[in-house]
């Protein structure tokens, strides 16, 4: 994995001030450095500037980056961050028509399919990805997102410019962007946040590579062009060939997600997502004599303070050592403290450049850095509750009937901390309700469904396109940032199509929660983990942490150039942070109740002081 940065502009030479922009590429690419730790390069053209940060997964040696081809007097180059899962397929069908090939890279590839096939080349990928290509004949600059937006892409226009960078970072190095924010972003961050809104980047002017789109960007301006969507049609397979081929599809992309010239490992929670990649993974490499190494993540104190509930019914340590017996991986324990978890907040803005998921990232943010050296590829078992309907409010009779965002039904607990004034003028309730009926009014609807069924489809889109990203975006900027590339097999787009049209029956067959899944997995896990219930991501109990927390934000509070403060009601927020063990309804997804919400406000108030952006 890596990070990728540039310009383009169709008139302008770059060439006649090339000490600026090489300089200017340069910046873009220490920007993002953690995402590349093993090496970088830029390349500067008349029309074209690419910069490129690599952590080095397959062809170490030759791997190099931007990839330059020259034809005929033009030269063609990418900047490229991801992995494809069908190289092979691709390079032979490419060689077969006359190419040749340099390097064993995948990079190399795409830019080849390019040459031979144009844009449309990109519906032939299977991966992770997001690349920039430079083409000098037509003039112009092509940036592409893959399927499921795994892998992140920001670009902003200035004075016929056009910038991009992986992380939003990058873009501010370029001269004369500088970071705004308006009352839409604003409401990104306050009434939709930690979320985003598909495309935005929260400030003003900065906006995200919709993923399954590809830009071409030339002296016409900008053309945005879909070239993957959700289709919805009727699904006409058997119970019995659903589970075959669910059970076919999911073996197939966690194999060839494996597919990496450094070890790999996985992360395991003895859920039933992340233990079927893992199981899955350590039969392919029993066949080559090798051993699985497997990572878990706890808290500190939680096996004394841990309290079961309705989200988290159960601990998971005694699941996990369950399943590292049954693959005899090679596990190891990780644990997080009170005292990582509350300092590295602060760096979970800096991965994100945006207020994040509070400790729930901060703490995944800990465990990829542990993990990262022993390993610089994992696999995961995200994605898994998006596609096959695992969470919540797939069931819940209030969720489903509820007009708005399932995991943020109510606003008040996000309103609690914040003056009236700001309230006002901020039109939360409005804002939220027009981001989600624009989102229903996407959903490819199939003719002939009831009403409930309708609903479901709905709440299946809405997952897929706002809680999987967040989860997506969480997963690429902590395991990046520390130069760690974390993969989701569940995300192969053939998964997400072929689960989209499978009635919920199918998939929650006998009324068990994804059963589909599980029974795709027979054979391959223990009874009790393959119908273990569901428990999420695991958080502290530990009410140090709370208490740690009260003290950041009564710290934020008196200090007058606190920038959050602007917003805050000291009256409220004091009187929130006497009684914080009253958590109320989670104001995001299972977890996010008051602890969470301090978290929040500590990094909205350290993203204002250091990202230092214009209110305008």
């Amino acid at each position: 994995m890596c990070g990728i940065s540039g310009f383009f502009h169709p008139q302008r030479d770059f060439t006649k001030e090339q000490g600026l922009y090489e300089s200017v590429l340069t910046s873009m690419n220490q920007a993002q450095k953690r995402r590349g730790p093993d090496d970088q390069g830029i390349f500067l053209a008349e029309h074209f500037g690419l910069g490129h940060v690599r952590l080095s997964i397959v062809d170490l040696l030759t791997g190099k980056q931007p990839i330059l081809k020259t034809r005929n007097g033009y030269t063609w180059g990418i900047v490229y961050n991801g992995e494809l899962y069908n190289t092979e397929e691709l390079r032979n069908d490419l060689a077969r028509k006359g190419h040749c090939f340099e390097t064993t890279s995948d990079t190399e590839v795409i830019l080849s399919a390019y040459l031979e096939y144009g844009p449309g080349f990109v519906r032939l990928l299977n991966g992770i990805f997001a690349f920039a290509i430079m083409d000098p004949v037509k003039n112009c600059l092509m940036l592409c997102r893959d399927r499921a937006g795994v892998k992140p892409l920001f670009y902003t226009s200035l004075d016929g410019h056009v910038v991009f960078s992986s992380e939003i970072k990058g873009l501010f190095c370029f001269p004369g962007l500088k970071p705004r924010l308006d009352k839409r972003g604003l409401n990104e961050v306050f009434s939709i946040g930690p979320a985003r809104t598909n495309g935005q980047g929260v400030f003003q002017d900065v906006l995200e590579v919709l993923p399954g789109h590809y830009l071409l960007c030339s002296d016409s301006g900008i053309h945005k062009e879909c070239y993957w969507k959700l289709e919805s049609h009727p699904h006409e397979d058997s119970y019995e060939d659903t589970v075959e081929k669910t059970a076919f599809l999911v073996e197939d992309s966690i194999r060839r997600q494996m597919v990496s010239d450094v070890p790999i490992c996985t992360f395991l929670s003895g859920g039933v997502d992340s233990s079927l990649v893992s199981s899955i993974c350590a039969k392919e490499l029993k066949k080559k004599n090798k051993r699985l190494m497997t990572f878990s993540f706890d808290f500190a104190g939680n096996h004394e303070n841990f309290r079961a509930s309705s989200f988290q019914p159960s601990q998971d340590r005694p699941f996990v050592e369950r399943m590292a017996e049954y693959l005899d991986s090679d596990h190891h324990f990780l644990e997080c403290s009170t005292k990582e978890q509350a300092e590295l907040l602060k760096d979970s803005v800096l991965a994100h450049d945006l207020p994040a998921m509070a400790d729930v990232d901060s703490s995944m943010l800990y465990f990829c850095s542990q993990v990262s050296p022993c390993c610089k590829v994992a696999l995961t078992g995200e994605c898994a509750d998006e596609i096959f309907g695992g969470y919540p409010w797939f069931h819940k009779e209030e969720c489903f009937r509820a007009h708005t965002f399932p995991w943020t039904m109510d606003l008040k607990a996000r309103q609690v901390l914040l003056s009236d004034a700001f309230l006002s003028e901020l039109g939360m309730e409005e804002y939220v309700r027009e981001t989600y009926e624009n989102s229903l009014s996407q959903v490819p609807a199939l003719c002939g469904e009831t009403p409930e069924e309708a609903r479901r489809r709905e709440i299946s889109y809405l997952n897929l396109k706002w809680f999987m990203q967040t989860l997506l975006n969480r997963m690429d900027r902590t395991s990046m940032y520390n130069g760690l590339e974390a993969r989701v097999p569940f995300a192969d787009h053939r998964i997400m199509e072929y689960l989209w049209n499978v009635p919920w029956e199918m998939k929650t067959k006998d009324r068990i929660v994804k059963n589909l899944l599980r029974q795709a997995g027979r054979g391959k896990l223990p009874e009790e983990i393959l119908f273990r219930k569901k428990s999420p991501y695991p958080k502290t109990y530990d009410k140090g942490y709370e208490a740690l927390l009260a003290g950041m934000v009564r710290e934020i509070l008196s200090d007058s150039s606190s920038p959050v403060l602007q917003f805050l009601d000291k009256k409220k927020t004091e009187l929130f942070l006497e009684s914080p063990s009253d958590y109320g309804k989670p104001w995001y997804g299972q977890l996010m109740a008051a602890p969470q919400m301090m978290a929040y406000v500590i990094q909205i108030d350290f993203w204002l002081k250091t990202y230092r952006p214009e209110i305008v």
